[in-house]
């Protein structure tokens, strides 16, 4: 990404303001606030094709994520080749079979029950994209010296957030999905060993029959998810 001879810190004036009154402000939070609550995952699709520069904004969208000393240790497979998709679903189930056969123990395996999963996955060949999650463990410099990333979790976790969000604020339905272990998809993907998968997307427009959870609209409120000190 940069060479070694560029890591000297320089300043400059902050890029971009925003300068919103009170009400102002209150008005766009809640209108962000509205747009989220109608985010909801669905695993049923249609394979109406979607464009590959909506994934691709959606992925510089998640590119512009805050990350430990700026390294963004991501990577993102976009994927909408059938055949590709299709190794993936019968990778995925195999590791699904396991883990709904007693690998995944019996308190993970009920406290899914509300949820509705099951070791089929149809919906990662019918959606028109996935998008594999990596996370890099380390990186190299233009002249291949390897360096260490920081953060490296903290800092993938807040990328997928935004490419969530961006994806659902385009009119786009999602779905994450972690099969265990998910190491086959360097393999099917031709990722280096630095690179650790941490989630499938699954992209897409609902179908007409789509549905959910019931338990998914049911979400904390606010005192039992913060605590204000003021």
């Amino acid at each position: 990404m940069f060479s070694q001879s560029e890591l000297g810190y320089s300043a400059i004036p902050l890029p971009d303001r925003f300068e919103l009154t009170d009400e102002q402000a209150r008005g766009e939070a809640l209108a962000f606030l509205d747009r989220m609550r109608r985010r909801h995952t669905t695993r049923d699709f249609v394979d109406t094709p979607v464009p590959r520069d909506l994934i691709e904004t959606a992925i510089r969208t998640a590119g512009t994520a805050p990350s430990g000393a700026n390294h963004q240790p991501w990577h993102f497979v976009a994927i909408s080749e059938p055949a590709l998709k299709a190794r993936i679903r019968e990778e995925a189930e195999v590791e699904e079979r396991a883990f709904y056969a007693g690998g995944g123990g019996d308190e993970w395996i009920r406290a899914l029950e509300p949820i509705g999963t099951t070791a089929e996955k149809p919906h990662l060949t019918i959606a028109p994209w996935l998008i594999v999650v990596f996370a890099q463990r380390w990186g190299t410099f233009a002249d291949g010296t390897r360096f260490k990333n920081y953060y490296v979790p903290e800092s993938v976790n807040i990328a997928t957030g935004f490419l969530l969000a961006a994806l659902h604020h385009a009119g786009l339905c999602t779905l994450t999905h972690t099969p265990n272990p998910m190491k086959f998809l360097n393999g099917a993907l031709g990722r280096p060993a630095s690179e650790k998968p941490t989630m499938i997307i699954v992209v897409g427009h609902p179908a007409p029959d789509a549905t959910v959870p019931a338990v998914a609209k049911i979400k904390k409120p606010l005192e039992e998810i913060a605590t204000f000190l003021d």
